[in-house]
């Protein structure tokens, strides 16, 4: 009876010291969840798609892919790292980006769903928490983030100055 309970006792104490070094190690390793993404092309054509994500603490690049999508295709990009970043979703059009939709991720999101229009670009982010984000062009994300851009006149360099400033 004795034994039992000593084996019994030195199984819960190791359990429970693993339990704390489990998220330990997933912090000193970087391992981190992932968040996935489909992009959905809606028109008629083939389209460019430019993704890129930063990092807000340090803005380093955590993220850039171009796909090209045929119309009526879907695709399943590589996931985003579950941290704080800012995504950007660009449509290239000869060489320069036509139309551009920016929004946050953080690590409550749990979906990033592009969708391709013949006019438009709709960046959809779902979060556990149901408070959703939705970059549609209604409410430029864009122009949000970059109040002095405004100033600029036209919005061909918009997009230019966007590119710098993240």
């Amino acid at each position: 009876m004795n034994r039992r309970t000593l084996l019994q006792s030195a199984g819960v104490a190791a359990a429970v010291g693993l339990a704390g070094c489990v998220d330990g190690v997933r912090e000193h390793f970087g391992l981190q969840g992932i968040i996935p993404m489909e992009i959905h092309n809606e028109g008629d054509r083939s389209r460019n798609l430019h993704l890129q994500a930063r990092e807000r603490n340090g803005g380093r690049e955590s993220y850039e892919q171009s796909y090209s999508v045929g119309p009526g295709e879907t695709v399943g990009p590589p996931h985003l790292d579950e941290t704080e970043q800012s995504f950007r979703a660009a449509i290239i059009e000869n060489e320069e980006e036509a139309t551009v939709r920016a929004v946050s991720i953080t690590p409550d999101t749990s979906l990033v769903v592009i969708r391709i229009s013949e006019d438009d670009l709709v960046v959809e982010v779902q979060r556990n928490e149901g408070e959703d984000e939705i970059a549609d062009g209604t409410e430029d994300a864009d122009d949000a983030d970059d109040e002095p851009s405004e100033e600029d006149g036209d919005g061909s360099d918009e997009n230019e100055t966007d590119s710098d400033d993240e």
